[in-house]
């Protein structure tokens, strides 16, 4: 189905009804009040990102490698001038806690990432996998109000693939429901021919249906997530703006926003930016919230063009300063009167 078609509506599995908050457990509902505003709503910065950060430090540096100092250095530069402007913060327990925990003040939420950047790709598909030495537990003792995990996931994939996947999934949210931590779950499709070109950039009428298919999958109980980051399911770029364009253009991109947050089970779920324009990201913003998403835990599109400046670390401090907080205070906004409150989820 072309994504400029009206999709077909899947209801929700009738054993997967929201997660109220008094349906939580102490620690889980406790972890998401922090990381949400005083209305409920989430407007967090991810600082976790390795790859992105390390490709163009590399390629500044001219090395092999990035150096560690570098990244943790980006880390700390990047939580220092915009944590202030977040309900919470998302960093990983390698080049980023260290040089980051202390510009994050005690009135914010907390995230550790869990999964390993280096995932494995095999003819099959890709595999994930936690960092070596941490667990949900180790990090609750860190401090942190939630455990996240990135999974790369495809729904057509041969069923051992998709057998760990789901199983690598279950067991971090067994481990966090021991531990009583929240589980924030983001989800990402991935090109099927490992290398090439993502499969909508030839096939756009795959896109939509692998995303929402994938979030239902995980929608089941037995993962334990209790907060979703998701993708949009059509490319941010193609997204017509809704002051703009004509009001069936609009409908039918609502209409795929629409069946994303039923996906969900009526779990709360945040956006992702994927590395999109700041005004792509905006818009990706206006359907996800017309859909009763809750916030966004977003980086790139937030700061990536300031990250140009690097090494000029001067440069890079002012343009977080000046771009980088005038767009959060764009996103906060936008946030605070069109989000849903997570605990108003059905």
């Amino acid at each position: 189905m072309h994504p400029l078609r009206r999709p077909r509506r899947h209801a929700a599995p009738g054993r997967n009804r929201g997660i109220a908050m008094n349906a939580l457990s102490p620690g889980k509902a406790w972890g998401l009040r922090r990381l949400a505003d005083d209305g409920g709503r989430f407007a967090m910065l991810a600082v976790d990102q390795r790859p992105p950060i390390m490709d163009l430090v590399r390629k500044v540096r001219g090395t092999a490698e990035a150096p560690f100092d570098d990244v943790a250095t980006v880390k700390r530069l990047l939580t220092r001038h915009l944590a202030p402007e977040a309900s919470a913060v998302l960093v990983d327990p390698v080049w980023g806690y260290d040089r980051c925990i202390s510009h994050v003040s005690p009135r914010q939420g907390l995230i550790l990432t869990l999964e390993d950047h280096a995932y494995r790709d095999t003819p099959e598909g890709r595999l994930s996998g936690s960092i070596a030495g941490w667990s949900a537990d180790r990090i609750r003792r860190q401090g942190a109000d939630a455990v996240k995990i990135l999974a790369w996931y495809r729904p057509d994939t041969p069923a051992s693939t998709r057998r760990h996947q789901e199983e690598w999934v279950a067991n971090v949210g067994r481990d966090c429901r021991a531990a009583d931590i929240a589980l924030v779950f983001e989800l990402l499709v991935y090109p099927r021919k490992l290398g090439g070109a993502p499969d909508y950039a030839d096939d756009p009428e795959r896109r939509p249906e692998l995303v929402i298919d994938s979030v239902r999958t995980f929608a089941d109980a037995r993962f334990g997530v209790d907060l979703f980051k998701l993708e949009s399911p059509l490319p941010a770029a193609s997204l017509p703006d809704p002051a703009r364009a004509s009001a069936a253009e609009v409908r039918v991109t609502q209409a795929w926003f629409d069946r994303l947050g039923q996906a969900t089970a009526g779990r709360p779920w945040v956006m992702l930016s994927a590395g999109a324009q700041p005004e792509a990201f905006q818009r990706v913003l206006h359907y996800a919230y017309a859909a009763g998403a809750s916030g966004y835990l977003a980086g790139r599109a937030i700061w990536w063009r300031a990250f140009q400046h690097f090494p000029d670390l001067a440069a890079f401090s002012q343009g977080l300063e000046t771009d980088g907080v005038r767009y959060m205070h764009q996103l906060n906004a936008l946030t605070r009167s069109a989000a849903r409150p997570w605990a108003q989820n059905p």
